[in-house]
């Protein structure tokens, strides 16, 4: 399930459970393969934040390249990685906090 993440939805989306977050660009060639990765994660909550549009998340977070992710539980961050992932890579970060 992907969920466009903004400054307005951001707090509340993740405060309960365990949520797997992407940064990215719209410009990025990395993200948009990532896109089609992220569609296959059907049980898996996706939160994305387009960082061209909102700026203010990924200085709060320290993003400086794309994708990166961040693993939320009950939100708070637990781990965070960059580059582009496949599916099964995705699913044992995640798995590891279940």
């Amino acid at each position: 399930m992907l969920k466009q993440l903004n400054k307005d939805n951001f707090k509340d989306e993740l405060k309960d459970g365990l949520k797997l977050v992407e940064f990215y660009a719209p410009w990025c060639g990395y993200c948009k393969k990532q896109e089609d990765i992220l569609q296959e994660l059907d049980k898996v909550y996706v939160g994305q934040v387009n960082t061209d549009e909102d700026a203010e998340l990924a200085i709060r977070y320290g993003i400086h390249s794309f994708p990166t992710f961040l693993v939320f539980k009950e939100g708070k961050e637990v781990e965070r990685f960059s580059g582009l992932r496949n599916k099964f890579d995705l699913m044992n970060v995640v798995a590891k906090y279940i």
